[in-house]
């Protein structure tokens, strides 16, 4: 059986990124297009860095080049690598660090990866050019030229239900769509802009069609709040639109821009956040689930931790995945470990629950905890379906180091459990006692 003892710690160098909220911490990803290609879930986002140290007037945002991510095993975010470099695209400037929010789209048996670019020529702020390929992971034959045409950032594909494909583009304070030609490379009629939407910056254009009602969705700038994402609905692709109303508030002063799937039976909102980095420039991907009213209008989304991801057997359990929370705290992880969060402040009967764990068949044996202790008194549990719920493991607290050194310690499985369960830490010392442990992770093996 292989041992997970150091996996978090291997998440920084590693292809295969486990995460709920941000979804990939080893990298700086921002405005996710999500697609769902014959069962399974891809994600493609833009890449932010900190700026080269000899780069001259390096831009606001610093974006080189483009990666690929696959949702693996239900919990697991395989990075498939740089798809595109700045300085591979055939018509773009070189060294602009302006690769932004790109999509991909299939049509047939082939996948159109549509992007943003500098063009070399200088005939505007960005151009968008396309690449063809047989996998939605690459890799991608790019066209010579960018769309003839077309000159904006943030394409958003449409295909509709009678195979007819349409580009959605633009910023600033307007929006764009134009229908796609039978080769997906060249538009046949001038862009429409599209009317009826809110005054204010908007980009981010992203279609989908549910119910035979087409919805536009869309980053737009509210003068006293910020970046928001809203949307507006249509019976047709070309228009026009309705304003709805906001699909998600503003978020700490930063920007937003999203993308939204159909994925296992639920529809996800995927979005970027600047929390982990703490800068708005370099920010993180991110998920979750979006709701309809039965007027077929969006149920506006709140941001969580918890994410969208079932983890199963071997996936490590992140406190970002938190669905419950008694009598402890949240906080970012000290020390030397890896970025994110860990359960903090925990006292007497204090517990942190997650929802929908796969525990499999009930071939489970044990379960690895991370965390840190400065003091040797008290336990923690590991119960199912309830903070009072079947025993699943009981630890020891055990002295650390102090409370940013951290250990993996090792407990058996005490019961057979099959299935989804919701599971919970319980966390158990004298009354009185300031804290038991902090806690950072969970691998069930």
């Amino acid at each position: 059986m292989k041992k997970l003892l150091l996996l978090y710690l291997a998440m920084t160098i590693s292809s295969l990124v486990v995460s709920q909220n941000p979804l990939v911490t080893h990298i700086y990803t921002a405005d996710p297009t999500a697609r769902v290609f014959d069962g399974q879930l891809y994600l493609y986002p833009s890449h932010d860095v900190v700026p080269p140290a000899d780069l001259k007037n390096p831009p606001r945002f610093c974006m080189p080049d483009y990666h690929i991510f696959s949702l693996e095993n239900g919990n697991t975010w395989r990075d498939h690598g740089v798809v595109l470099d700045q300085n591979e695209v055939p018509w773009g400037a070189k060294n602009s660090y302006g690769m932004w929010a790109p999509d991909c789209i299939k049509k047939g048996n082939k996948y159109y990866y549509y992007y943003p670019a500098s063009p070399e020529d200088g005939s505007a702020f960005r151009r968008i050019g396309v690449g063809l390929s047989n996998s939605p992971t690459g890799p991608f034959k790019w066209e010579k030229n960018y769309i003839d045409g077309v000159s904006g950032i943030d394409p958003g594909l449409l295909l509709d239900d009678d195979d007819h494909a349409y580009l959605f583009f633009g910023g600033g304070h307007e929006l764009y769509v134009a229908p796609l030609a039978e080769n997906m490379k060249a538009i046949t009629q001038k862009p429409l802009l599209i009317e009826g939407l809110p005054a204010g910056y908007k980009e981010g254009s992203f279609p989908f069609k549910k119910d035979s009602v087409y919805y536009l969705t869309f980053a737009h700038v509210f003068a006293d709040e910020g970046y928001t994402i809203g949307y507006a609905t249509s019976d047709s692709p070309m228009g026009p639109y309705t304003y709805q109303g906001k699909i998600m508030d503003n978020i700490d002063n930063g920007t937003n821009h999203h993308s939204v799937v159909k994925y296992k039976d639920r529809w996800i909102l995927f979005y970027h956040w600047w929390d982990i980095s703490g800068q708005n420039k370099l920010r993180s991907m991110r998920a979750d689930y979006m709701e309809f009213k039965p007027d077929g209008t969006i149920r506006k989304v709140t941001p969580t931790l918890r994410g969208i991801n079932t983890p199963t057997l071997g996936d490590t359990i992140q406190i970002d995945r938190y669905s419950e929370i008694k009598g402890a705290e949240t906080a970012f992880v000290g020390g030397n470990e890896p970025k994110g969060w860990m359960v903090c402040e925990t006292h007497m009967m204090s517990y942190v629950g997650f929802n929908r764990v796969n525990f499999g068949s009930g071939e489970a044996q044990k379960i690895h905890a991370r965390v840190s202790c400065g003091q040797r008194i008290g336990s923690y549990e590991v119960r199912i379906d309830s903070p009072k719920g079947p025993l699943v493991a009981t630890f020891n607290a055990q002295y650390t180091g102090g409370w940013n050194k951290w250990i993996t310690q090792e407990a058996p499985v005490e019961n057979k459990i099959e299935g989804i369960h919701d599971l919970y830490v319980v966390f158990k010392a004298d009354w009185g006692s300031t804290k038991v442990v902090n806690l950072n992770w969970l691998v069930i093996e």
